[in-house]
C-alpha cells in the first residue's frame, strides 16, 4: 500500500470552450505528498496549479470534465458524490483559501465559524467547540484568542484573518492542508508569519500540506519538495534545495532568475522572462516554453516534451535536459542557468521589468 497522503495521477481537466470545443486546464498533472512533507506546486496564473488542487477537494463546477486519479489515504476521490465527498473536506482534507474575507461568513463572529466547522463533523456540544475554537485561535497566533473569537472577520486585518482561516482548516485535525496562495496580498513580513503559522499547523495535526503559489521566494525554507507548472502541465519536480541549486528546465530558471537578492549591489535591476504564458487556446505543436525560451532549438518548436525522470526523485520537461545541455545542472559553466536566461532577457526585451505573475 502507498504511503501517500495524496497521491494524482494523470490528473486532467477541461472547460466548456467556443464552438464545441474544450479548453484543457490541467494536462497531465502527477504528484505524491507524504504525511508531515510540504509539497509545493508553483506556476504563474493560468498555469492550472489552482484548477487542480480544486479537483482534489470536488470543487470545480459541473461543467468541468476531470479523468486521471486522485487518492487519498488509497482511497478514490474522483466519482465520488457530494454527500461523500463533504464528509472528506473539512476533516480529512482542509482548504485555505487565497481570499479569507470572501471564504468566511460575514455574519458569523470567528469563533462560531471554528465551532460550526468542528460541529459539522463531530458530535460535540457548543460549549465544548467554542472552547476549542479559542483553543485554536491562540495556536495560530492570536492576541486575547477568548476576547477576538467575539469578533466579526471584518474586524480582523488581512494577516489575522488568514490565521482564522487555518485555525478553522485545522480545526478537525485533518490528515491534508491544501492553501491555494495564502499568502498573496499581504506584505513579505505578514507572508512570513502565515508560513510560520502553517508550519506550526502542520507540526500540530502531523498533517501534509500542498501548497499552490505562484511565488518561488515563498517556498525556499518551507516547502520539502517542488513541482513547478507551466501552461497546464507540469515541467520540472525536484527537492527544493536541488531545485533551487539547479534548475533543469530554463522556466524554471527564470522564475529564480526573477527573485530579488539579498546579495545583489546597488542599481541592479530585477530580471524577467520575457513575453507571456500563452493561452490554453492557442497551444502549438512544440514545447509551450519555446517563444520564451533562451535554449530553443527546432526540436522545440515541433514537439512538446515529456516529463522524464533524470535522478532520483528528479523530473524534467526540456529537450535540451535529456540531450545534456552543459549550462542545466552546471552553475560554474559561464554562469548558471538563472544567469543566462536573464541575460537573454535582457537582450529581448531592452531591459523591460515585466515579471512573471
Amino acid at each position: 500500500m502507498s504511503d501517500a497522503v495524496l497521491e494524482v495521477t494523470d490528473l486532467r481537466v477541461s472547460f466548456p470552450a467556443d464552438k464545441g470545443t474544450r479548453l484543457d486546464a490541467v494536462r497531465g498533472l502527477s504528484y505524491r505528498v507524504r504525511r508531515g512533507e510540504t509539497l509545493a506546486v508553483v506556476g504563474e496564473s493560468g498555469s492550472g496549479k489552482s484548477v487542480s488542487s480544486l479537483a482534489a477537494i470536488g470543487l470545480l463546477p459541473s461543467n468541468a470534465r476531470v479523468s486521471g486519479s486522485i487518492r487519498f489515504n488509497g482511497r478514490e476521490l474522483l466519482g465520488l458524490d457530494d454527500k461523500a465527498m463533504s464528509r472528506v473536506r473539512g476533516a480529512g482534507i482542509a482548504m485555505v483559501f487565497q481570499d479569507p474575507l470572501s471564504a468566511l461568513t460575514p455574519v458569523y463572529r470567528v469563533g462560531e465559524a471554528i465551532a460550526a466547522a468542528i460541529r459539522v463533523h463531530r458530535d460535540v456540544p457548543r460549549e465544548a467547540a467554542l472552547r476549542r475554537a479559542v483553543e485554536l485561535l491562540d495556536l495560530v497566533g492570536i492576541p486575547d484568542p477568548a476576547r477576538r473569537a467575539q469578533a466579526f472577520p471584518h474586524e480582523f486585518s488581512g494577516g489575522m484573518r488568514q490565521r482564522v482561516m487555518i485555525a478553522m482548516a485545522i480545526a478537525n485535525d485533518p490528515d491534508l492542508i491544501i492553501a491555494d496562495e495564502p499568502t498573496t496580498a499581504l506584505d513579505v513580513t505578514v507572508q512570513a508569519q502565515i508560513l510560520e503559522v502553517l508550519a506550526t499547523a502542520k507540526q500540530a495535526t502531523g498533517a501534509a500540506i500542498v501548497l499552490i503559489t505562484h511565488d518561488l521566494g515563498v517556498v525556499a525554507g518551507f516547502a520539502d519538495r517542488a513541482t513547478v507548472m507551466y501552461a497546464g502541465r507540469p515541467v520540472e519536480s525536484a527537492a527544493v534545495e536541488e531545485l533551487f541549486a539547479t534548475p533543469r528546465m530554463p522556466y524554471t530558471a527564470g522564475l529564480l532568475a526573477s527573485l530579488p537578492r539579498l546579495d545583489a549591489g546597488r542599481g541592479v535591476r530585477l530580471r524577467s522572462i520575457p513575453g507571456a504564458p500563452p493561452s490554453p487556446t492557442e497551444l502549438g505543436p512544440g514545447c509551450p516554453f519555446a517563444p520564451r525560451c533562451a535554449f530553443v532549438v527546432e526540436r522545440c518548436r515541433e514537439v512538446e516534451p515529456e516529463l522524464l525522470e533524470i535522478g532520483r526523485g528528479r523530473a524534467a520537461a526540456c529537450h535540451r535536459t535529456v540531450e545534456g545541455l552543459e549550462l542545466l545542472g552546471s552553475p560554474a559553466a559561464d554562469g548558471s542557468v538563472a544567469d543566462r536566461v536573464g541575460k537573454s532577457e535582457l537582450a529581448h526585451s531592452d531591459g523591460g521589468t515585466d515579471r512573471a505573475d
